[in-house]
Parts: structure tokens; C-alpha cells; sequence
């Protein structure tokens, strides 16, 4: 029982909280909303310095000395605890060979995964610092998508990294001043969202079910399998990635204006609609509010994205009334998703939308936050949403592509297909953006043909083995006396 002493603050959730709590309650052994991030340290650490560094991260910002507390309540509630300490786990590897050091890198992922978070009893984050060679160290740093973002690892990150070189230096150092979570709390309850409700009723209209996937490959014994989800990257070529950025810049939309036509084609092509639904997160960030770009905290919302595709619409056209789009939704991107599906005409039990795109335009710059002593690279990150298909999209010299589905929907060769036809309608787009929509399409239709083809050649080609495999021994028994 916590001390009330014990107690800084409480106060309710944000939506996107409680639709993250709501999820884990719903699936508590899946790791849904369970983040790892791992990257090498390589050069002589101090170990103590680290450790009061993050320490000293978590004492700033009491969204990291928060627990959730829901059994016996209305409505679930955040506590913000005076103290919390964080954890590092730590172990010597150095001895055991490369083999045996990933071996027992996966094996300490997945028993932390396993082992998720007691999520009233704060930091709901922890590390493991493992050696692998002399003056080089594995991170590994797990958190709860209930306390951050993207955004607020980036905030987290820079001022550990900054605190530990003062450490070093045995300088002093002169933080950003820190804002509270609570005050975005606050901001949230002074929202009016007739607006809203009236923007989104007209968006969703006559929309009565999710764009179903059409590609799912649903295990025969899926009923027997726990939810759980596989993950598969891809990177573009520097100069497919140059060749997007270039078309994006000379057109005057985004990036992610891109891939959001080619996931929408995909969507169409995978699904046979023309009009078809998914959802983008948005930073949720409101630009009104006194230091939010400093918060730490969880403010990402997934709203549904509605797009509509003519064969006889121009690809350019097309993209710049998606990027308009995008803008006109920036305006109600504060509005909760449940808020949503309740004015929709999407049957309750249903999701409005079964995938998600996510495109990290808050990349922490690694670069930047190593020391003079410490490098880092090797960067990975792992995470699980509760929808079937997750796509992030994050900028760098190749973009880096991440997609996480759910291992009871999707087999790995539908995932990999799927991030191949990605790259496909993406590399059409740049080598002839003056094309319309229709030549896209057959070019899909193409490439399926190609790949169905290839599968029933490779299958005949497989009979044809086994045949030549067993027909000695037919002849063999023909050629016994009966």
C-alpha cells in the first residue's frame, strides 16, 4: 500500500493512455505496447556516471515516477510516486563467443518482453547494460508506451547523455527547465470538440466497415496461439531514398505524403476497394501549450485516414489532395479515437481501420548524443501496437522501414511480400510520377501474376523432384517377381 507521503500528484489519463491501458488489460501476456531500444556503447563507460544519469532523468520528469491505478475505480487514475529508481541490469559476455552473445541477447529480449512491467509500481522503464568486449557495451533500454513517445525518448536521451559528460567532466550543467505532464492533462479537459465531431461525422460518413486486408494468411490453429506479434526491417538504398526525398521536395509535400499514397494503393490493390481506411499517428502535440516540445510523456494520436482512389486520377494531383488533406486533419489531430468511432457507422466491435502508419519525423539524432568517449551505434528498436499490420517509416540517409503484425493473421513471407510491393510502388512513383493511378494498378496486377507464377513453377519444379526422388524404387518393385 503507497504511503500518501509517497504521493507527488494523481490524475486522470489521456485518451491515448486509457486506449493503451485498455489493450494491455485486453491482451496482458502479449507485450503489446512493450518498447526495446538497443544500440552498442563502444569506448570506456563509466558505470556509475551512467546509472546517475538516468537516474537523474527520472528524478526531472514525473511521467517517468508514475504508476496506473484502475482496480476498484471509475476510472483509472495516474500516480506520480515522489521517488522512483530506476534498474540496470548488468553482466560480463565478453568471454563467450559472437554466437553465444546473440543467443543470449535474444534470449534476454524475450524474457524481458515476458516479464513486462508491474505498471503501478514505477519507472515504468529499465536497463540492461551487458559487456561484449573490451571498453564495449550492449544497452538495452526498455520502456512502457503508457510513459513516452517517440518524441520523449529523443528528450530523454539527450539529457542523459548530456548529464553523463558533465559527470565526466565534473562539470556543472544547465538543463532545459522541465514541464509537467499534468499541464497537457489540463489542456486536454479544456477541449470543445463539437468542431471536431462535426469534421469527423462528414469524414466517415457512409463508411460502415474497416478495409479488410484481403491478405491475410490466418493460422489453422490460431485459436490456440496467444497474441503475439513478429517484426521484419527493410532499408531503401541511399538512392531510392534521395529519389523520394527529391520528388517530395519538387512537388512541395512530404515524405510521408508518399507513403501514404502507396500504402493507400497497397490497401486498394490488397483489398479491391477504392475507398479504404488506416490509421496515421499524428504527435499529438498541441503548439498553444507553454513548453510542450520540452514534455515528457505520451501524446501520439491514431486517427483514421479515408482515402479514395480514381484509376483515371494523375498520381501528382492525387498526392498533393492527400498532403491537403493531411493538413485540413492537423487542426482536430487532439481528438480521442474512441470519441471517433463512436460517430462513425463502423458496427461497435469493430475497428475503424487494421492497419497503421507511422512516420517518426522525431528521430533522435544518434550522432549527436555521443560523447567524446562513447560511440553508439548498432541502433534496433522493437515494438507491438495492438493493430494486425504496423508500418513505421523512419528518415535517415536509407530509410529505415519497420513493420510489426500480428503472428496469428500474417505469415513472415506475406510480410516480406508486402514490404516488397511497398518498395515497388514507391520506386514507380519516382522513376514516372506523370502517370495515373490505373498504370499503378496494373503494374500490381503484374507483379502478382509474376509471383504466382513463380510460386507454380517453384511447386512443379518441388513435384517434380520428389518424383524423380522416388522413381527408382517404383521401378524397383515392378522389377521383383510377383
Amino acid at each position: 500500500m503507497l504511503n500518501p507521503k509517497d504521493i507527488e500528484d494523481i490524475y486522470t489519463l489521456s485518451p491515448t493512455q486509457q486506449g493503451i491501458l485498455f489493450q494491455v488489460l485486453l491482451a496482458p501476456n502479449s507485450g503489446v505496447y512493450f518498447d526495446q531500444q538497443l544500440c552498442t556503447l563502444q569506448g570506456k563507460l563509466n558505470i556509475s556516471a551512467f546509472a546517475s544519469a538516468w537516474q537523474n532523468v527520472v528524478n526531472r520528469h514525473p511521467i517517468l515516477r508514475t504508476g496506473f491505478v484502475w482496480e476498484g475505480l471509475n476510472k483509472p487514475v495516474q500516480i506520480v510516486h515522489r521517488q522512483a529508481t530506476i534498474q540496470i541490469i548488468e553482466d560480463d559476455w565478453s568471454t563467450l563467443s559472437a554466437t553465444e552473445q546473440e543467443t543470449y541477447l535474444q534470449n534476454y529480449l524475450q524474457s524481458d518482453r515476458d516479464r513486462g512491467f508491474q505498471l503501478s509500481e514505477p519507472p515504468l522503464m529499465r536497463l540492461a547494460l551487458f559487456q561484449i568486449a573490451e571498453n564495449v557495451h550492449q544497452l538495452i533500454w526498455s520502456t512502457h508506451h503508457l510513459v513516452s513517445d517517440v518524441w520523449s525518448d529523443a528528450i530523454i536521451l539527450k539529457e542523459v547523455f548530456a548529464i553523463y559528460e558533465a559527470f565526466e567532466q565534473n562539470k556543472s550543467i544547465d538543463l532545459p527547465p522541465t514541464f509537467l505532464y499534468r499541464d497537457y492533462i489540463n489542456w486536454l479537459k479544456q477541449l470543445h470538440l463539437t468542431a471536431a465531431k462535426n469534421f469527423w461525422k462528414t469524414v466517415l460518413q457512409d463508411f460502415k466497415a474497416p478495409t479488410l486486408l484481403g491478405i491475410d494468411e490466418t493460422n489453422v490453429n490460431s485459436s490456440n496461439l496467444t497474441e503475439s506479434y513478429g517484426q521484419q526491417e527493410v532499408k531503401f538504398s541511399v538512392e531510392l531514398t534521395a529519389a523520394l526525398q527529391s520528388l517530395a521536395k519538387q512537388q512541395h509535400f512530404t515524405l510521408n505524403t508518399l507513403f501514404t499514397g502507396a500504402w493507400s494503393l497497397l490497401l486498394s490493390h490488397y483489398s479491391g476497394n477504392n475507398d479504404v481506411i488506416f490509421g496515421t499517428v499524428f504527435s499529438g502535440r498541441p503548439v498553444n501549450l507553454t513548453g510542450v516540445e520540452l514534455m515528457v510523456g505520451v501524446f501520439v494520436n491514431t486517427l483514421p485516414t479515408r482515402v479514395k482512389l480514381s484509376p483515371e486520377d494523375f498520381l501528382l494531383p492525387w498526392l498533393k489532395s492527400l498532403h491537403n488533406q493531411q493538413i485540413n486533419l492537423h487542426q482536430y489531430e487532439h481528438t480521442p479515437l474512441a470519441q471517433i468511432q463512436n460517430w462513425s457507422n463502423i458496427p461497435q466491435g469493430l475497428p475503424l481501420f487494421e492497419s497503421i502508419l507511422v512516420f517518426q519525423n522525431s528521430k533522435v539524432d544518434i550522432s549527436q548524443l555521443s560523447t567524446p568517449n562513447i560511440k553508439i551505434d548498432n541502433v534496433r528498436a522493437f515494438t507491438t501496437t495492438n493493430y494486425p499490420l504496423s508500418l513505421t517509416i523512419v528518415p535517415d540517409v536509407n530509410l529505415w522501414l519497420n513493420m510489426s503484425y500480428d503472428l496469428r493473421r500474417f505469415a513472415p513471407a506475406t510480410v516480406a511480400k508486402i514490404l516488397k510491393h511497398l518498395e515497388i510502388v514507391l520506386r514507380a512513383m519516382v522513376t514516372e510520377p506523370n502517370v495515373q493511378i490505373k498504370t499503378l494498378i496494373a503494374m500490381l496486377n503484374e507483379v502478382d501474376k509474376q509471383e504466382n507464377f513463380a510460386a507454380l513453377e517453384s511447386h512443379r519444379q518441388l513435384n517434380a523432384n520428389k518424383l524423380k526422388n522416388i522413381q527408382p524404387k517404383v521401378i524397383k518393385s515392378y522389377s521383383h517377381p510377383i
